[in-house]
Formats: structure tokens, sequence, C-alpha cells
């Protein structure tokens, strides 16, 4: 037999390559005992504990569960690495216009108004007491109209055009106030206080009560003016409430109540029936159900401008000490109703949510005098527009088709049936539209 004689050198390498082979295969089967024998041949640190066992994981109970937990963990690892390169490349080529959608948000802080809301008496800072106590004694129509500090242009319109006061062409009185509270951001009108105060004594036709002059605080600013009229007008016959950015046909109004008793009771307009509530947050009339749980409002006449007999309104002062205030001041004075059991009257003639341009005259332009002539209340107009239309209306040059009376004579109402009109449902505070016998200019 053939001795074979290796030499020195190949003998160490063959030596070296049985060592390194050892070594790869124990760090490939990463058991515990070898980790723990690295562990013990330098100082061993939480770090290294933590990756020779699994957070909150038991102790394996055999090196086969050792081995697979760790195989395991080292998955997870690799994939959290992954995940985070994934994120950043996303990261650096996301679009820097891009934004996240935020949700919606109601416009109201209903919670802050549950623990406020039972604060319902707030001090009087500008009063006029004389209104109903002069030579005249009460007037015959008081027009009380919602303002804010802010808008005195409008106020401005109002005394100059359809409320301005004085003795009417049947010989009554009329008289004017509007209703006011503090404004929320006071910076951004300066001496605020100072304007109304001057406006006071130049008019004589502001009230202001010290509560903030926020939209779901007009509730504070119905009874307020409730708890006014008992206290200071008890004697006034008839009370027309509404807002400053209408157009109202006093006369027409007057008309309409030549035949009314004011010791009875009255309360007429553009009344919204089975309205429901605004469960939308996006929407100025949002209301969440645990503010109000039923599906249906009580009827109520829209707050653009009503018609009461000062009679219903003593009668109102009273009743709606008896409810909870709610947000929306129109559907709270609903409630007072439905409290009285008084069913409030509609009238086609009240257009508290503006008027819609008929089928039947395509080119009538929606500000034509004669489109207002026989309407009561028309809503949602700017001050040009009132302005105008109070000055085309007593333009004795205009003249309406079937008829050659200028439009500043006595208005009759034709085929008129306000008891038959029903007004159609929609989801936003009940707005409605009705159809109305068009006049046109020659």
């Amino acid at each position: 037999m053939r001795r074979i004689h290796l030499k020195g050198d190949v003998l160490c390498t063959i030596i070296l390559l049985v060592l390194l082979g050892i070594l790869l295969y124990a760090h490939q089967s990463s058991s515990p005992i070898w980790e723990a024998v690295h562990i013990r041949n330098r100082s061993a640190t939480s770090k290294d504990l933590l990756k020779a066992v699994p957070q909150h994981s038991p102790v394996p109970k055999s090196q086969a569960e050792a081995r697979s937990n760790t195989s395991k963990l080292q998955t997870k690892r690799k994939d959290q690495k992954a995940l985070m390169k994934s994120k950043k490349r996303a990261g650096r080529n996301r679009s820097p216009t891009k934004t996240s959608v935020i949700p919606t948000l109601p416009q109201f802080d209903f919670e802050d108004y549950l623990r406020k809301k039972d604060q319902r008496e707030f001090e009087m800072l500008i009063d006029q007491p004389e209104k109903c106590s002069g030579p005249g004694g009460a007037p015959y129509l008081l027009i009380a109209i919602k303002s804010i500090v802010a808008d005195f242009d409008k106020r401005q319109v109002v005394r100059r055009t359809w409320g301005r006061e004085g003795v009417a062409l049947n010989g009554v009185s009329v008289m004017t106030v509007f209703l006011l509270g503090v404004p929320q951001n006071i910076t951004a009108l300066p001496l605020w206080d100072k304007l109304l105060t001057y406006e006071s004594r130049a008019f004589g036709d502001i009230l202001l009560w010290n509560f903030e002059d926020a939209f779901f605080n007009l509730t504070l600013k119905e009874i307020h003016f409730l708890q006014w009229v008992n206290t200071t007008c008890s004697k006034v016959k008839f009370i027309f409430k509404g807002d400053a950015d209408v157009y109202v046909n006093i006369n027409n109004i007057l008309e309409m109540l030549a035949d009314r008793k004011a010791d009875e009771d009255l309360l007429v307009g553009d009344i919204i029936f089975h309205a429901k509530p605004i469960r939308r947050r996006s929407s100025k009339y949002f209301v969440p159900e645990y503010i109000y749980g039923q599906g249906i409002y009580p009827s109520y006449a829209g707050g653009g401008g009503f018609v009461m007999s000062g009679h219903t309104a003593l009668r109102l002062h009273m009743s709606c000490k008896e409810v909870e205030l709610f947000p929306i001041d129109d559907v709270f004075l609903g409630m007072c109703l439905l409290r009285l059991g008084l069913k409030p009257t509609h009238h086609e003639g009240f257009r508290t949510f503006g008027i819609v341009k008929p089928s039947a005259a395509p080119h009538l332009q929606v500000y034509d005098p004669c489109f207002y002539r026989e309407l009561m209340v028309v809503h949602s107009l700017t001050v040009a527009q009132i302005w105008l239309m109070w000055n085309l209306l007593h333009d004795l040059s205009v003249r309406c088709h079937g008829s050659q009376d200028a439009t500043v004579w006595p208005f009759k109402w034709s085929n008129r049936t306000p008891a038959a009109a029903e007004p159609n449902g929609d989801e936003d505070h009940g707005k409605h539209h009705y159809k109305i016998r068009v006049f046109v200019n020659h």
C-alpha cells in the first residue's frame, strides 16, 4: 500500500477549512446555546439579553422551540426594516401639495352651550323706554329687526326705506327698534360701544343686551325682546319681527292687519311645516341628536320676517319661560307656540327664503318692482337692492301690466288662498317656493 505524504502547508489549509465550515454551520443554526456562549465570552448587556429572548414572550422550553422563535423574530425584524424603507421612499415621492382629509367638525361648541344654556337673563345695556310711552302711546305696528353691531349700513337703509318711523297712510303709527348683542370679536370693530351710543342718541332705536351676538344666541335675543315688550311696550297692537336683509312692504302688511284684532292670537308668516333636524355636520343648522332627539320640528315661522299681535307676544313671553332653550331661534319660537297650542298661519306673501324667477316669465328680473308688488316680505337682499326696490316701488312712472295705477297706490289681493298653501320639504331648514302672479313693465 502506497503511503500519501502531505506537506505541512496543505495540512494547515485543510484544518482551517474544516474549522471555517464548523463556524458557518454554527452561525446558520443560531442556537441559543451558541448565543449564550457568545454572551459569556464578553460582558452581557440588556440589549444582548433582549436579542437572545424576545420581549413579552415566555422562555422557550426546548431547543426546537427556541430555534423556531428566534427565526420568527429575525423575520419580523426584516419585515419592519422593509416597511420603514418603504415609508421613507413614499414620503420622498409624495407631492408637497397633497394634504390629508380632515374630518368635518361642527361649527358650534354644543357641549359648552349645554353648560351655559340655563343662563337666560342678561343685563340690558341700551334701552329705549320712551319708544312706547310717548305722546301717541304705544305704536300700532312695532318693527323689530335683528341686527349685529357691524351692520350699520343695513340699519341705515332700513331706517331710510321700509322701516321709517311715523304715521302711515291710514293714520296708524309705526315705530322701529333694532335688537343687538355684544360683538363676538370686539377688536374687529374698535369703539363699537361708542358707535351704538351715538347711534342710539341719533335715532333712538337701539336695544342692546350683554350677551355675545352669535348665531346660536339668537334665541337669547328672542326671549329678551319678548321680555322688553312685556315690560316696556305691552300696549303695542302688532309686531313685525325680522332680519335686516329683507325688503318689507309695510303698506301690504298694514292692509292685511286692517281687519285683525290686536287682543286676539295671531302669528302669520312663511310657516315651515314638518322640517327635519339637519344632521349634516357642515350645515349652519346642524343639531346633534343629544340636543334634539326627535325627527320632526314643530311648525315655525321663517325668521326672515313674521307678524304677530301684541296679545300673542305677551303670551309667548310666558310660554317661552317654560320651554328649554334651543339654539335655533325660529324653531325655539315654534316650540313656544306648541306649548301654547297656537297654530301659526301661513301666508304666501312672506318669502323668507327668497324668490325664484317663475318659469312663465323667464326674462323677468327678480328685482322687478312689479314682481314685489303683491309680496309682504322678501329675504336675502343686499343694501343696494333694498334701496333700489324702495325707490322703484315709489316711482310714479312705474306701471304694471293690467293696471294703469302707479305701484304706490293701495294694493289689492286677488285670489289669495294662504290657508291652502303647503310648503315643499327641503333638507336645509325647510326651504320652499311658490308660484305667484307675475306683472311685467310696459
